[in-house]
């Protein structure tokens, strides 16, 4: 295995994105930001307000029927509750995806020096998650929306990618995970449709998934140049099949029976969706030039990204 230190990063060790940032003055900086920016859900958010009328839990155009035949046959309260369960049901995601991650963090940092600004950044970013998850928990309860885990299937695959991901698929399933949903919420916190305790819960996410998303965007880059070869293609294949996976649970059908719609129609009518297929490619769209250009997008992973339906 091909072992490239920081002194050996400073000297010129680059990608097709160009020089390699030393590990420790990006870490360095993320804590500064994390000191700076960081946010206490219980605290700074108003859990007693009451939902307003007419408000959505998720922009409309955001949500999964959104411009199908049975989105024009369905009522606007059905419109907006759709919107509700559809908001838990991604937070219930978000919970799942970051049990994973926490848990492929601490693995990164098993064997690397605790004083380092680096591992400290870690710990910081698994504090961050802890409050996200606990913070998405407390949103679904608020809404009295059930909790929609994901499938036993997809459960077991998630238990397996812990235990078979190198490094470098690691932080690419990481970046999958919070990218595609960090563009969405982007769009939810700003828009007054919305309900002030949604716009608020997307707003702390944004800010504090920022870090994350750098934290791990410099560290895929310098994986994809010092891991062996057949790590890096063990990360395209593995990466691809999580996107696969990633974009089938991102919609849990039993949103639609909990609103009282036909699921199978529901269903089909989403995968028909011109409309759909747009908002998750568009979402997808930063994410997958960013893992083109650093040569994860190859081979047979690159098939598997363009049957999950993130890649044009």
């Amino acid at each position: 295995m091909t072992t490239l230190t920081e002194a050996d990063a400073l000297e010129g060790l680059r990608d097709a994105l160009g020089l390699l940032k030393d590990r420790e003055q990006v870490a360095e900086r993320l804590l500064d930001s994390s000191a700076k920016h960081s946010f206490d859900p219980d605290k700074e958010l108003d859990w007693d307000a009451p939902f307003e009328d007419g408000k959505w839990f998720w922009p409309p155009e955001l949500v999964s029927l959104y411009d199908t035949p049975m989105w024009q046959r369905m009522s606007e309260e059905q419109r907006i509750l759709l919107s509700q369960h559809e908001a838990a049901a991604l937070a219930s995601l978000g919970i799942w995806f970051e049990l994973i991650l926490m848990q492929l963090l601490v693995r990164h940092i098993y064997d690397k020096a605790a004083t380092s600004a680096h591992v400290r950044y870690a710990l910081t970013e698994i504090e961050d998650e802890c409050r996200h998850s606990k913070m998405f928990a407390r949103l679904i309860s608020r809404g009295e929306t059930p909790w929609y885990p994901v499938s036993p299937v997809h459960q077991h695959l998630g238990r397996l990618f812990k235990t078979i991901s190198t490094t470098p698929g690691s932080f690419t399933a990481t970046l999958l995970g919070e990218e595609v949903l960090d563009w969405m919420q982007r769009l939810t916190f700003p828009d007054e449709r919305v309900q002030p305790l949604i716009r608020g819960v997307t707003r702390i996410h944004v800010v504090e998934e920022a870090r994350h998303v750098r934290y791990a965007r410099e560290e895929l880059r310098r994986q994809m140049v010092t891991a062996p070869k057949w790590s890096q293609e063990f990360t395209r294949v593995t990466s691809g099949e999580f996107a696969r996976v990633f974009s089938i649970a991102f919609i849990n059908p039993e949103v639609y029976t909990n609103v009282g719609l036909d699921k199978r129609e529901a269903l089909a009518q989403v995968k028909a969706s011109g409309h759909r297929k747009e908002i998750m490619q568009t979402g997808a769209k930063r994410l997958t030039d960013f893992l083109d250009d650093i040569g994860v997008l190859r081979g047979v992973g690159r098939k598997l990204w363009r049957s999950s339906g993130l890649l044009a």
